[in-house]
């Protein structure tokens, strides 16, 4: 029988992982992997068990003689867990030109979430039916934008829409969900869904539950407002009747650093009203998006082009920057050193450097009012979005809220090509920066739970209900990883680097990561809603 060695141990030690490859076409499994220590998802102690797979999926769990194997996979010593269900990504613009979404299969994800914030694709058919034909590494699931949706009816007018565009919106969701979206998502901090008032979300999230939809929320407040924005976000879920995931959980504002107390009680309270409502977040004490969202709302009305022409009326641009540094006071902070640039086209070599950073170098100052000042002049000099980085949260708040038991790991991140900018660690490192660092480091999660807030709760949250969970009957998207060396390795000076520890990775019954390197196989899935048609 010929033996081709699958993964290696990074230390160089005895091989642990190897194939035993049969050209018998009687065998029973495809592949069969033993002596791994299972855990299965359910946040139950792992156990040792061999998992035999037929057809993509789990056709048996207990012991299994390898006589009836075509592939043996020996995962002694090492943790065999359902792959990670990332619920929080953005990758519209991205998994079509990168199909094989390396940075989240490194790190052990194999179902991701896209279409969160408010923006998704608008043709969600024509797009998932794309996808299918162009074949992708990973399962992949979307939410409906309410941005999206709103702006192909109103473009980014701050207004209250009409009867007649309220049901153009309320008409765009309900095909999106029968095209297989898995929900709606808000991005109430982005235009032009920070015009929306609440009764317009509810008439839209109604549409979705119809459909057994979930309501995802970028909430319209992270900082000085967020107890207002949860409780707001709670009141869509109970006045529409769905479920309720809020995203990036966070508290934002250096004033309410230590109030996480706080915003976690009003879930609970919720959930105890019989409201089903998660949240998620990254594990990370920083938050990515655009440079765009340190100007007030008004400057956005109408989209850029109108930006452009108030940012340049020397009146206005002068108003822009006294609400930009209140703004800054208001979140107890002088300046926007905790800005940092993540991808800047027309000069690069702002690249990771804050905000703070880059003003002293081009104008020699580095007061509140420059900054404000060279944050308008690189939004106007740039034809695209300026992705940024903010050092704004505290390591406790992050460290209370990652504990709760309704709380999901979540990368936020979108598929990553290699080297390119200088982007948030989250899209490397999130799943095994979990298990390294808040497992075996800060033991604040034991690693059952850890691997319940990525696999069974997220699958149950969003109705994947044969994935998330290691059982007969369901899909064979497994990660094997080593539980004493997995860790993040990027970092936010040099992003650029894979989790170490993964050792190998199923996708469908199909191995996308053998020995810590992308085999180049799509075997991924469009994971559609309740309601497709």
């Amino acid at each position: 029988m010929k033996r081709q060695k699958l993964c290696v141990l990074i230390s160089g030690a005895a091989l642990l992982l190897s194939a035993n490859f049969s050209p018998a076409a009687s065998s029973k499994y495809e592949l069969v992997i033993k002596n791994g220590r299972i855990v299965d998802g359910s946040g139950n102690p792992w156990f040792y068990a061999d998992i035999g797979i037929i057809d993509g999926r789990i056709a048996k769990i207990g012991r299994i003689d390898t006589s009836d194997a075509a592939q043996v996979i020996d995962a002694q010593n090492l943790i065999v867990a359902p792959g990670f269900i990332d619920v929080h990504a953005h990758v519209e613009n991205s998994i079509m030109r990168m199909p094989t979404a390396d940075n989240f299969l490194m790190m052990g994800v194999t179902t991701i979430i896209t279409g969160n914030c408010g923006g998704s694709w608008l043709a969600i058919g024509d797009s998932l039916r794309s996808l299918e034909a162009k074949g992708v590494s990973i399962n992949l699931a979307t939410l409906v934008g309410h941005n999206t949706v709103r702006r192909a009816v109103m473009k980014d007018e701050a207004r209250d829409p009409s009867l007649e565009e309220l049901e153009k919106m309320a008409q765009l969701v309900e095909q999106a969900m029968c095209d297989g979206a898995v929900g709606l998502s808000t991005g109430l901090i982005y235009i032009p869904g920070t015009f929306a008032k609440t009764d317009e979300i509810v008439a839209l999230a109604k549409v979705a539950a119809k459909h057994d939809g979930i309501y995802a929320s970028h909430i319209r407040n992270e900082g000085n407002e967020v107890v207002a924005a949860i409780k707001e976000a709670i009141l869509i879920g109970e006045t529409a009747r769905v479920r309720v995931e809020i995203s990036h959980f966070k508290i934002s504002s250096k004033k309410l650093w230590g109030k996480s107390q706080m915003t976690v009680r009003l879930v609970r309270e919720a959930r105890e009203r019989g409201l089903q409502v998660t949240i998620d977040q990254y594990a990370y004490p920083a938050s990515s998006t655009g440079i765009e969202t340190q100007f007030p709302d008004w400057v956005l009305d109408g989209g850029r082009d109108s930006a452009a022409v108030r940012l340049q009326d020397d009146k206005l641009r002068k108003q822009i920057k006294e609400e930009m540094i209140q703004n800054l006071r208001k979140a107890g902070r002088k300046d926007y050193s905790h800005a940092f640039v993540a991808s800047y086209r027309p000069d690069t070599t702002f690249n990771g450097k804050s905000i703070t950073e880059i003003t002293k170098q081009n104008r020699g100052k580095k007061n509140a009012e420059a900054q404000a000042e060279q944050i308008i002049e690189m939004y106007l000099t740039s034809e695209n979005r300026i992705g940024m980085v903010y050092h704004g949260m505290s390591e406790k708040d992050v460290d209370y809220i990652i504990q709760q038991p309704f709380c999901m790991v979540a990368s936020d991140a979108g598929v990553i090509e290699m080297g390119r900018g200088v982007p948030h660690p989250r899209g490397y490192g999130n799943n095994a920066r979990v298990l390294g660092k808040y497992v075996r480091e800060k033991k604040l999660l034991g690693l059952e739970e850890a691997i319940r807030k990525m696999t069974s709760l997220p699958a149950q949250t969003f109705g994947f209900w044969d994935r998330g969970l290691i059982r007969e009957g369901f899909a064979a998207d497994l990660v094997i990883f080593d539980a004493r060396k997995v860790a993040d390795q990027a970092t936010f000076e040099n992003p650029h680097q894979y989790a170490t520890g993964i050792r190998c990775v199923l996708v469908n019954g199909k191995m996308v990561v053998s020995e810590g390197k992308h085999t180049g196989a799509r075997p991924g899935k469009i994971l559609y809603g309740a309601g497709k048609s």
